[in-house]
């Protein structure tokens, strides 16, 4: 088996303090802009379409994914690893960087600047997530070998441990109130993209809620969202283009405090419960409300699109993992796929 070319980009030297900021800041200047609609049409902050080309690198070895690999194949394995395990380092390095340089800031318009950089760098991110995601939704659709599981799983931390550092730099940035996590405000970093990935016809785009938000931007539901998935349905290149239909589903993992006279007080660590309320996690779709249709004119006129929330799987008081519930909102996909 010939050699595996890998590319990877590797953090250079650079140097501390006013310089490492200002090189930061310039390093994020690139942020390519989105608009920020207050519904779930919204794509989130430069929603990443093109694949990603950075990372030329692949966890199936030529073998196959079923047929048992070798000690060569599962060295390759390894290498491939490696190299994706060293960008999410380069990412999780510029993150502490912003985080370090806005603690030790030495003044407003210096803070203002990093925190204009954030939105870039989350942006920075979005390949590197679709990368993860794309490659952890074979494991779902086939039997693989242990081996090739594995590492996709480690594939599945990667993207935690990016997503929860990323989470924690812009909740750090609104401490400061240098960025904003109220969704309604145009400029607002209420959340920003994890992966992009295609289950058969339908392409997920995951977005990830840096606090606990209300359902609806308006209207008190008792109802907090902490994730949004996009399911866009692709058009059959088959069919001729005037009968080619494009259609996109909104879904979102949310919890709410429900009364619950059998919780026992004080609750476990991890849930939530006072004795009379108990916390419960579930999936749901988004279904309009208002606007009724999907006339342009209805749509201007419309201050505030209203909607109900359809759940679809409860998941008990415990909040999952980004990944774990798009684990299983992917599981839903695809077995509505198979009952179809």
């Amino acid at each position: 088996m010939g050699d595996v070319e890998v590319q990877v980009q590797v953090p250079s030297d650079s140097p501390t303090g006013e310089h490492e900021c200002s090189g930061l800041q310039e390093d994020m200047s690139g942020e390519k802009q989105s608009d920020r609609p207050e519904t779930p049409e919204d794509t989130g902050h430069g929603e990443v379409e093109e694949p990603l080309t950075w990372l030329p690198v692949a966890l199936a070895p030529p073998c196959g994914e079923h047929a048992a690999c070798s000690c060569a194949e599962v060295r390759w394995m390894e290498r491939s690893l490696q190299a994706i395990e060293l960008q999410l380092q380069f990412l999780m390095s510029k993150a502490n960087d912003l985080h370090d340089c806005l603690v030790n800031g030495h003044g407003p318009l210096e803070r203002e600047a990093l925190a204009a950089a954030v939105p870039s760098f989350l942006y920075t991110c979005q390949p590197y997530f679709n990368y993860l995601e794309s490659t952890s939704i074979v494991s779902q659709r086939s039997p693989v070998h242990f081996d090739i599981y594995t590492r996709r799983v480690q594939l599945l931390d990667f993207s935690q441990q990016l997503c929860d550092r990323l989470e924690q730099l812009v909740l750090t940035f609104a401490s400061y109130n240098l960025l904003s996590l109220d969704e309604t405000e145009p400029n607002s970093v209420s959340h920003f993209c994890i992966g992009q990935s295609q289950l058969g016809p339908l392409k997920v785009t995951t977005f990830r809620y840096c606090r606990p938000t209300q359902y609806l931007a308006q209207v008190d539901t008792s109802l907090f969202k902490r994730m949004r998935w996009n399911v866009e349905r692709l058009p059959d290149e088959q069919q001729p283009e005037e009968e080619r239909e494009e259609d996109t589903e909104y879904y979102f993992l949310c919890y709410e405090d429900i009364p619950n006279a059998h919780a026992e007080p004080g609750g476990d660590s991890q849930g939530f419960s006072d004795g009379n309320v108990v916390r419960m996690w579930s999936i749901g779709q988004w279904v309009q409300a208002t606007p009724e249709t999907d006339d342009i004119c209805e749509w201007i006129l419309c201050q505030v699109p209203t909607a109900s929330y359809h759940r679809l799987l409860f998941l008990g008081s415990n909040e999952p993992s980004s990944c774990s519930a798009t684990d299983y909102l992917q599981q839903l996909l695809l077995s509505h796929q198979t009952a179809a």
